[in-house]
């Protein structure tokens, strides 16, 4: 249970500490002294979007922290703070967990979980095993019929969450194997003629048969059979220039210039051996020289002077820029374009075998969505069967004793009704009296009658939900009087078995209160503030007072706040 909540810098709270009791909190207080405040606190916690406008003014940021005392029981809850790493504290015997929020004024947001810093989403999932809160909003989209099943979809329990995931994962898959056929069969004769244009150019590419950079390799081959006789004569002449020719010719080649120099170099090497080492580099000169003119006389003796063979390089080189003219512009675009057109075709001629296909997967999935829409359609008529016949029992407890809540589900047997809910439609009726007809919520039921109509949900559900807290803000807004009473009777029953805390106006519903806490907001003239204190004996007579009159020391209004904490005292067994 949540056991304290320390605000600082939140709207009109500088600086409060809201405690938190077993049992059943309440927090009353003046129309705009803060209570909002509290409540938008406990939503940083929860995860709630922050917003700079929360943050005080004059201040550089609102912090907002809370503690909790947990039951260690629970595996799921301590598996989730081991994995974002979040401490949990022993005082005085019990484990307790600290999550805080902070919002600065310039709009950064920072969540921390036990000491660690974690997204928001985490301190949100953590919260939800926590606290689960319950808004006036709630009475408004009770008139909504997807409110309505989906309140049906909580109270069926985890089993039937399950199915309809299940479900959901079913029918999404189902929806996009009919989105494809469907396109399938509208772009089929498209693509048909489009693979028909994509085989005339792959014949043609298929027909050249290209290899990757053949057009640069064939540009210089036919560079080099073009001026075969030029290359033939000036690298022969360079090849006897370094060895000499076959047939001798006029001057020293550069070898025998070489044998020369080694022969000196060699003989003066007798009368100092340190020229030795020259003799060896002469030879190894001696070596790529020769090496050289062989790579030459190799080179001349294999260039072809063939005509015959420039006009085949030519005209290999012309069918090459035919296709990249058509499909480049270069050979490695003509390639790219090849391998697409051949993959296109072959999506275009598989395009029937994967229509038969999707044919058969989709009437598997069709059967597989039919048969969870009727476990989850089936699920749905137990809920509500269930959940009408509690409601109208809590309806009973709080001043509607003739009235009765009927839940319909209407269940579609057309497959393309089928939607990502099921097939049902539920709604909500209620008969506020014997003899009167039901009416749809949405049409029939007044303010007063949606409140403790939600009430009544909320109450019912809660036993459904394993929250050790429930927080209920102004759901008791719309009655007074005696209905008033009946509703903070209900509401102390429900915190028997879990911690329940209530923002109210009702001084019947205040009087129930373990532990009532009063906002109350004041000004020195310059600055506004709100401030946070429970109130016990003489005090929270004075604060029912206000409550149940407005006037302060009113003789009459304290005699009917002591009845009514006297009453709410009996029956709470104390």
């Amino acid at each position: 249970m949540i056991h304290g909540l320390r605000i600082h810098g939140l709207g009109v709270i500088e600086d409060a500490v809201v405690p938190f009791a077993p049992g059943l909190t309440v927090l009353t207080g003046e129309t705009g002294a803060g209570k909002t405040m509290v409540l938008t606190g406990l939503g940083l916690l929860r995860g709630d979007k922050a917003d700079p406008a929360m943050v005080r003014s004059g201040v550089d940021r609102a912090d907002i922290d809370g503690e909790w005392l947990l039951d260690e029981s629970d595996s799921e809850l301590r598996d989730l703070l081991d994995e974002v790493g979040a401490r949990v504290d022993d005082h005085d015997g019990s484990a307790v967990l600290v999550l805080g929020r902070s919002v600065a004024a310039e709009g950064r947001s920072r969540a921390f979980a036990g000491g660690r810093s974690v997204p928001s989403a985490a301190l949100a999932e953590i919260c939800d095993r926590l606290i689960a809160v319950h808004g006036q909003s709630d009475q408004l989209l009770l008139r909504d019929p997807r409110r309505q099943r989906d309140l049906v979809d909580r109270f069926a329990g985890e089993a039937h969450a399950s199915a309809l995931v299940e479900y959901r994962a079913a029918f999404g898959q189902w929806r996009r194997v009919q989105r494809e056929r469907a396109e399938l069969l509208t772009t089929r004769q498209d693509k048909e003629r489009e693979a028909e244009l994509l085989r005339m150019g792959i014949e043609e590419i298929a027909v050249v048969q290209p290899e990757l950079d053949e057009d640069e390799r064939l540009k210089a081959q036919a560079a080099v059979l073009a001026h075969a006789a030029d290359l033939s004569i000036d690298v022969a002449a360079a090849h006897d220039g370094l060895v000499g020719g076959e047939a001798g010719g006029d001057g020293a080649s550069v070898m025998d210039t070489l044998v020369q120099a080694r022969r000196l170099v060699e003989r003066a090497a007798s009368l100092d051996p340190d020229l030795e080492a020259h003799v060896v580099r002469i030879d190894a000169v001696m070596a790529s020289v020769a090496d050289l003119a062989a790579d030459l006389g190799t080179y001349a003796r294999d260039i072809d002077a063939d005509p015959q063979q420039l006009a085949r390089v030519e005209q290999r080189r012309q069918e090459i820029s035919s296709i990249k003219r058509k499909y480049g512009p270069g050979l490695s675009d003509v390639l790219e374009w090849w391998s697409r057109a051949e993959l296109s075709v072959r999506e275009a001629d598989g395009a029937d075998e994967r229509l038969e296909q999707l044919v058969r997967e989709e009437e598997k999935l069709a059967g597989q969505v039919r048969v969870l829409a009727e476990r989850i359609s089936a699920g749905r008529r137990d809920s509500a069967d269930r959940l009408s016949a509690d409601v109208t029992s809590e309806l009973n407890e709080l001043a509607m004793a003739e009235s009765q809540l009927r839940i319909d589900v209407a269940t579609t047997e057309e497959p393309e009704s089928l939607t990502a809910d099921g097939a049902d439609e539920v709604t909500m009726q209620l008969r506020p009296h014997a003899g009167s007809d039901f009416r749809p919520l949405g049409k029939g039921a007044s303010g007063g009658e949606l409140s403790r109509i939600m009430l009544g949900i909320e109450v019912v559900l809660a036993g459904a939900v394993t929250v050790p807290t429930f927080v209920f803000d102004e759901v008791d807004a719309g009655i007074g009087g005696k209905v008033a009473v009946e509703v903070g009777r209900r509401l102390a029953r429900l915190a028997r078995s879990a911690q329940v805390v209530v923002v109210t106006h009702l001084p019947q519903v205040a009087a129930y209160a373990d532990l009532h806490v009063v906002v109350t907001k004041g000004t020195d003239g310059r600055i506004t503030a709100a401030s946070v204190m429970p109130v016990e004996g003489d005090a929270r007579v004075a604060e029912l007072v206000r409550m149940l009159s407005g006037l302060e020391g009113s003789v009459s209004g304290a005699e009917h706040a002591a009845e009514l904490l006297a009453l709410a005292l009996k029956e709470r067994g104390a």
